[in-house]
This record gives structure tokens, C-alpha cells and sequence, in this order.
């Protein structure tokens, strides 16, 4: 398992940072080779179940997740969705912290414990690296797409 972190500053209110990160389908607009599929009906928010399928044809994963905690931000304090990994090659957990900025904007920080089940521990460096790129490239896009 690794642990990362990804900090991204927007000029973005809080609510609209959150919304934008929040909305799960969205995210298969940032990663490659990736589908998102929501099973759990609305309203969003704890309880809210979504299956990230990655890959082409038969050679593909799916990444089963939860969301556990659901804080939208609200009159000018931070919020924090929490995100469980349900699957079976994928464990761990995330978290998506919105912050509003004094003076207008908002700061994001999402840290993830990321697993591969099966993975030898020898390739946690570079599983972090790509974590970190991968996730700061899906936070940078989400956030600068409207």
C-alpha cells in the first residue's frame, strides 16, 4: 500500500470545485482507457456505490468504490468526501478535501492509500509515482473542465 497526496489551488468557488470533482461519470472524461458506472440510485453522497472499469476488452479491472463520508462544503467550511475501495485488484481508500480560499477560490487535496492486490511491495515507489501523476492529472482536469 502507498499513501500520496495531490494539492491543486483553483480560482473555482468551493461548491463548484466540489460539484465538479464529485460527479462520478465525469471521471472517465480524465483517465484513460476508463468507464464509470454509477450502481446506486440518487440522491449522491454516503452510500453512493461506482464501478471505475479500466482497460480494453478483456484485459480490463474494475475499481468497486463506496463513498463513506459526504461533507459538501457549506457557509465557508471545508468538504471532505471519503471514498472505500471495494474491489478485488484495487484496495484502499481516498479522500477528496475542498477547502475555500480566503479572497474566492478553493484548494483541493486528494490523498489516496492505494493497494494492488498481489503487487510485491519492490514496486511501491514507482505505484506512488504513478498514482500521484495519474490523480493530479485527473484533479487538473476535472477541475478545468466545466
Amino acid at each position: 500500500m502507498v499513501l500520496f497526496l495531490v494539492r491543486r489551488n483553483t480560482p473555482l468557488s468551493a461548491d463548484e470545485a466540489w460539484r465538479r470533482l464529485t460527479v462520478w461519470e465525469r471521471h472517465a472524461e480524465v483517465v484513460p482507457l476508463t468507464r464509470v458506472r454509477v450502481v446506486t440510485l440518487p440522491p449522491r453522497g454516503a452510500g453512493t456505490v461506482f464501478v471505475a472499469r479500466t482497460g480494453v476488452g478483456p484485459v480490463a479491472f474494475d475499481d468497486r468504490m463506496e463513498v463513506v463520508v459526504w461533507r459538501p462544503p457549506h457557509h465557508g467550511a471545508p468538504g471532505l468526501c471519503r471514498l472505500v475501495k471495494r474491489g478485488r485488484p484495487v484496495v484502499g481508500w481516498a479522500e477528496i478535501e475542498v477547502r475555500p480560499e480566503p479572497g474566492g477560490g478553493a484548494q483541493v487535496v486528494w490523498r489516496e492509500e492505494l493497494g494492488v492486490r498481489g503487487l510485491p511491495r519492490v514496486f511501491d515507489p514507482l505505484l506512488e509515482r504513478a498514482g500521484r501523476w495519474m490523480f493530479g492529472r485527473a484533479v487538473k482536469g476535472l477541475l478545468t473542465r466545466p
